[in-house]
């Protein structure tokens, strides 16, 4: 069976991009941030002519990566079933109120063809884009929707049988689950994409991922997106896992048999340079590190932290083990409220630090620094100006600054035991270190709404017959202690709710 790519043009492959380990990512509404800087210079701005200032003020904040979030062609079907959806409306009012149809844009998730949208800009404009990050020692991050395509994707017309199929009965039993597709091969009932625990997307057809020439062609689709970027954010990516895609969907399967080797096997092989990123629940993250995944997004430890719950937190940290460090930590996405609605400034100081000083990748999202309160749905082109929190904004600033050290990317992480002291309850308290020849942090946070306090049992790691100095970098306060304490009797922590302790110690 042939089958067609979208051609793109040949690239001088660079050779891969080595990010700094828990590297620092912010991700961009691709769409909405061009709109937001072509009003504000009164001009329209794309990637080619987007001014170096703008990449120079990331390289500047720390990151490490940006992501791209929907530079691809978006798909008009998909624009016109969001138009149409009046559930949609509610959202769209309270994001840009008195919005008009031209402000709908489509769902960046609903790919029409893996090509830049003229809107965001060409090949070679991502290209000069990757140059100039490479530049400022940042890598470029791109979407990889693998379990669908838009219902006017140019497979559903040329190529049916790269997606999973009803009947014309099924079809008339539920024509919500099916779109009615007019294809070479005469009409056929393609299923429109869904996760398994809710309703289906209306605008995005399931694409079948035993079907063998479908994956060959998904994997070239793959391998070419690779040469104009360093990393990929791979969408709902553990539903291409092979017992969860036939639980799905066996039922319109027939006999076909599961592929030998699982999609993200032979995805890691296509693109060996690739840096994946797994968007990923159910308890899946580990499988697909395992798989080749570089790292996967930690929603469990999320939810701990979003509830408070610092039982959750401790038990998420310490069973992921030896693959702390290929998690995606966020206290926002696209997906996701935004933190200032969902946690308050007064939590800021405890669960900001704990997320921006933990093992992993340290992700924030456009507006996340501000303080932005205004989620933005992603198939509107812009949301109404907001202005920035002065709180967030300077606290985010100073965590990326005090994060960009080295010890926080290049040494050791280990988690400190904490005991009682006193008649104040230790429970809110996680403390850790970062530890490497040249500097020695130690992050103590109460995740409790009350005070909490106890001992932190340093051992060998101090001298008795040295003097120590801890200075709080995140509340510039110095605190001097002897060894002998620190040796014998430990470290006392006291911290008030949701607040936070940074300690840089000397001598290291």
């Amino acid at each position: 069976m042939q089958f067609r790519l979208t051609p793109v043009p040949t690239t001088k492959v660079s050779p891969p991009f080595s990010m700094r380990p828990n590297p620092h990512i912010y991700e961009i509404n691709t769409w909405a941030w061009l709109e937001r800087i072509s009003a504000r210079l009164g001009r329209t701005i794309n990637l080619s002519s987007m001014p170096d200032a703008g990449w120079d003020a990331f390289a500047r904040l720390g990151f490490d990566a940006i992501w791209l979030m929907g530079v691809w062609q978006r798909s008009p079907v998909s624009r016109q079933i969001t138009l149409e959806d009046p559930t949609n409306f509610p959202d769209y009012d309270r994001a840009l109120p008195g919005w008009k149809p031209a402000d709908i844009v489509g769902s960046p998730y609903a790919v029409m063809q893996y090509v830049p949208d003229p809107r965001i800009g060409t090949w070679d404009a991502l290209d000069r884009v990757r140059e100039k990050l490479h530049a400022r020692n940042m890598a470029l991050f791109l979407d990889f929707v693998g379990n669908h395509t838009a219902l006017d994707n140019p497979w559903v017309r040329e190529h049916p049988e790269f997606y999973v199929q009803g009947s014309k009965e099924d079809f008339e039993n539920n024509a919500s689950l099916f779109y009615q597709a007019k294809t070479v091969q005469g009409t056929r009932y393609i299923a429109l994409a869904k996760d398994p625990y809710f309703p289906p997307w209306k605008d995005v057809a399931q694409l079948n991922h035993f079907q063998p020439a479908m994956r060959a062609a998904q994997l070239a689709q793959l391998a070419n997106i690779a040469k104009h970027c360093d990393g990929v954010r791979c969408d709902m990516a553990m539903l291409q896992l092979n017992d969860i895609f036939e639980k799905g969907w066996a039922h319109l399967l027939g006999n076909i048999p599961q592929p030998a080797k699982e999609f993200w096997t032979e995805a890691r092989e296509a693109a060996p340079n690739l840096i994946l990123l797994a968007e990923a629940y159910w308890g899946t993250e580990p499988r697909l590190i395992d798989l080749g995944f570089s790292l996967a997004y930690d929603k469990i430890l999320y939810d701990a932290v979003r509830n408070a719950d610092v039982g959750a937190v401790q038990s998420r940290l310490s069973g992921i083990g030896d693959q702390q460090t290929h998690y995606a930590r966020f206290l926002e996405n696209h997906d996701e409220p935004r933190r200032a609605e969902v946690i308050p400034n007064d939590h800021l100081p405890a669960v900001g630090t704990l997320m921006g000083t933990l093992p992993g990748m340290r992700f924030y999202q456009q507006g996340e620094l501000e303080g932005c309160k205004i989620r933005l749905p992603i198939t509107l082109r812009l949301a109404a100006d907001e202005p920035s929190d002065p709180y967030s904004l300077a606290f985010f600033q100073k965590i990326l600054s005090l994060t960009g050290e080295d010890v926080y990317h290049q040494g050791n992480w280990s988690a400190l035991e904490v005991a009682a002291e006193g008649y104040t309850s230790p429970a809110g308290l996680l403390v850790y270190e970062w530890r490497s020849k040249k500097a020695w942090k130690i992050i103590a946070v109460n995740l409790a709404a009350g005070a909490s306090q106890g001992r932190v049992h340093l051992g060998e790691r101090v001298s008795p017959a040295q003097q120590y100095v801890f200075n709080d970098e995140l509340n510039n306060v110095r605190y001097d202690r002897t060894g002998v304490e620190l040796h014998n009797v430990g470290l006392f922590v006291r911290l008030e709710g949701f607040q936070a302790h940074i300690f840089s110690i000397t001598p290291p």
